[in-house]
């Protein structure tokens, strides 16, 4: 069975989906791989390393004969992107990547339409078997560190608290709005640069583990908004507007907030508005790891950093791009996991029955089987729910 890895297609794409550190497991398990020529330069992994490791390098032409294909972005699809590099795809393949298959449904169609079955990695449920195949947890590690880094580039003054010779400098105060994976990589990373961190989330449960980063809880009295999988769920607007009320008292006093408050296949729910923005010290900075689902703040204006009344406000996107040597080595891990797990007796078996290919394969024969995706499409389900 062929393994196709081929030159990412979206803009500012560094990663890749295979890094050669992995492709000997893949050789032990039986599998062949084909690299695209300079698929891994950007991210720092030269031909001749996947060379090395006992890859083939080929053309485009080579990589979509591979019966499975593996991808960072370039197999999804959205309005504001490029389509879906269809030209890798064929007839009866297996394609793995981040699809965006609640957000951007379309580009799973196009991929279904050419036969392909399609499996998305932001879908890998949240189990413990599937830990090791989280890939949205691996790159939100990476983007929570990195929010943090633009934040301190752009304050104009130190994280960390000094007793100097000169006098007193107090350490930055930094908010974190939004506890998940990146948010508590924030929290742990502003915590390491010596800031004062104080950190809020819709989840009372994750008040423990900001704690125990050395950071504040923010309490807020409002009902606990805690969803399927341990991700947030989404609360109506009379929620929202609440929670931006008691949250505007923190937002003033903080040097820099960094708001990563998602919910899977939603546009980010808007938690610090331009009035909070208005309320800030000149200099202070505001990070938006949300900004590709639309922003947490009323002023972010994705991939652009704007100034609001002496705010810095940042909407970058596809952060983990931006440290795409180790965010390549985490991502192809997680891939490389799945698609070892799939494997029986050297062939590929996509089984209904094992919930990680249930909650993961997004169609397959030309059927759109997911029935989120579904949804998500205007299709009915395929299998309507049994009357309570």
């Amino acid at each position: 069975m062929l393994v196709g890895v081929g030159k990412e297609t979206w803009p500012d794409e560094r990663r890749v989906a295979l890094v050669p550190g992995l492709i000997p497991g893949l050789k032990k398990a039986g599998l062949e791989v084909v690299v695209e020529a300079e698929a891994g330069l950007a991210a720092g992994f030269p031909d001749e390393e996947y060379r090395t490791k006992g890859a083939t390098i080929g053309d485009r032409a080579a990589v979509a004969r591979a019966d499975v294909l593996l991808q960072v972005r370039s197999l999804a699809g959205r309005g504001d992107g490029p389509p879906p590099a269809l030209d890798l795809v064929r007839q009866g393949q297996t394609v793995i990547g981040f699809l965006d298959p609640l957000g951007a449904p379309a580009g799973v169609l196009a991929l279904n339409e050419r036969g392909a079955a399609p499996l998305a990695m932001e879908l890998i449920p949240r189990i413990t078997r599937a830990q090791s195949m989280d890939a949205l947890s691996s790159t939100a590690n990476i983007v929570g560190y990195k929010a943090v880094l633009l934040a301190a580039e752009a304050l104009p003054r130190m994280f960390p608290m000094l007793m100097t010779a000169a006098g007193t400098v107090a350490s930055a105060k930094v908010f974190v709005v939004g506890a998940g994976v990146a948010g508590l990589s924030a929290v742990a990373t502003a915590r390491r640069l010596g800031a004062t961190v104080e950190a809020y989330d819709v989840r009372p449960a994750v008040k423990e583990q900001v704690m125990s980063l050395g950071a504040k809880f923010v309490e807020l009295p409002l009902e606990a908004a805690e969803g399927q999988g341990g991700y947030a769920r989404e609360m109506d607007e009379a929620f929202y507007r609440k929670q931006r009320e008691t949250m505007t008292r923190v937002v003033a006093a903080s040097d820099v907030v960094i708001t990563a408050a998602a919910v899977p296949g939603r546009k980010s729910p808007v938690l610090v508005t331009s009035d909070m923005v208005d309320g800030m010290r000149r200099g202070s900075v505001i990070v938006d790891i949300a900004a590709e689902q639309g922003g947490n703040c009323e002023a972010t204006v994705p991939g652009r950093n704007v100034v609001r009344g002496g705010v810095t406000v940042m909407g970058p996107l596809n952060l983990a791009s931006t440290v795409p040597y180790h965010a390549s080595q985490l991502y192809a891990k997680n891939v490389v996991t799945l698609l070892l797990s799939l494997l029986k007796n050297g062939a590929l078996v996509l089984d209904p029955s094992d919930e990680i290919v249930r909650e993961t394969l997004v169609a397959r024969e030309g059927q759109i089987l997911h029935p989120r995706v579904r949804e998500a499409l205007g299709m009915p389900l395929l299998y309507p729910a049994a009357p309570a």
